[in-house]
């Protein structure tokens, strides 16, 4: 698949770029997408909700009525989960829940992402840029130049610019990743993928 590599200015230059079937025209696989998807939102929970049960809550051990003869349920302790104030049964605990999958499948999910974009024509490349200071107004002037102002981006650079990262960071629906980066989540969360140049490469070489 032959694209054409636009300036910064959202001009098309003389330049091709030929994106490798084997990442960008795949049979996709919906199920490693899904796990892989799965796994990022569920590594990113902290886990740390926790209530307390009956043993935690304060309150009287002692038996509020006898045990039979009232005509009503027998009750024991007042930290019972039946009662207000009392534990709760079964209550959430501080847990993990990250879980592993494995490096192929991981590959897969990714090229998959790659290839949706690809066929929905939502990957722009652009000519390696950089900015000599952090500017929002420049990335900002950057994504109305290619028209997607108003639509989610993600833009994946070949190795970490810092003045690009920075200059990105205040508008909310622009992201800015390395290829080393560069996750099935981010890819499917943005409705466009802008790649520079040299980051191509790199992808080739760490999916081809």
């Amino acid at each position: 698949m032959e694209v054409s590599v636009v300036n910064i200015s959202g001009k098309e230059t003389s330049k091709k770029v030929n994106l490798n079937d084997a990442i960008f025209g795949i049979d996709p696989s919906d199920h490693a997408i899904y796990l892989d998807v799965k796994q990022h939102l569920a590594n990113k929970r902290q886990g740390t909700h926790k209530s307390k049960e009956r043993n935690e809550v304060s309150g009287s051990t002692k038996k509020l009525k006898k045990q039979k003869g009232t005509g009503g349920a027998r009750s024991g302790s007042d930290k019972s989960p039946t009662r207000i104030g009392g534990g709760r049964a079964f209550g959430p605990r501080p847990r993990d829940y990250s879980f592993k999958l494995n490096k192929k499948l991981k590959r897969l999910a990714r090229i998959s992402a790659l290839t949706y974009k690809a066929k929905e024509n939502n990957i722009t490349v652009l000519e390696d840029f950089t900015f000599d200071a952090p500017k929002t107004k420049k990335y900002a002037d950057l994504l109305n130049n290619l028209t997607l102002s108003d639509k989610k981006t993600l833009l994946v650079l070949g190795e970490s610019n810092k003045n690009v990262y920075l200059s990105s960071r205040n508008l909310s629906n622009s992201k800015v990743v390395t290829t080393s980066d560069l996750n099935t989540y981010d890819i499917l969360n943005a409705n466009n993928v802008l790649f520079v140049e040299s980051s191509i490469k790199e992808i080739e070489n760490l999916l081809g």
